[in-house]
């Protein structure tokens, strides 16, 4: 699949970490839970759902970029590592642990 066939998704899911149920996003796609952060590892190219891995993706990491936090992800299943930009409402303690947990 090229990248210009990139499917914008924004769906509503149950977190298979934490069991929060997560609403679409507004103005944008949300691919991880705004309360544990976690995300599923489903894509090989954003919105395809054609990755056969599903692990759970495992937030790691996080910087800022050009004004904007990234948060870096690693599967738990394959050890896949992605990055994606953070939401407006993911929880800020959540970010900020990452930083102390290593």
């Amino acid at each position: 699949m090229a990248q210009e066939d990139f499917v914008k998704r924004n769906d509503c899911f149950v977190c298979e970490h934490c069991g929060a149920k997560v609403s679409p996003a507004k103005k944008t796609s949300r691919n991880h839970c705004p309360t544990c952060l976690y995300s599923k590892h489903v894509d090989i190219v954003p919105g395809d759902r054609m990755e056969v891995c599903q692990g759970l993706m495992k937030p790691v990491d996080y910087e800022y970029k050009q004004g904007t936090v990234e948060i870096q992800f690693r599967c738990i299943k394959c050890g896949k590592s992605g990055v994606n930009k953070a939401a407006s409402d993911d929880t800020l303690d959540e970010l900020l642990s990452m930083k102390v947990q290593g």
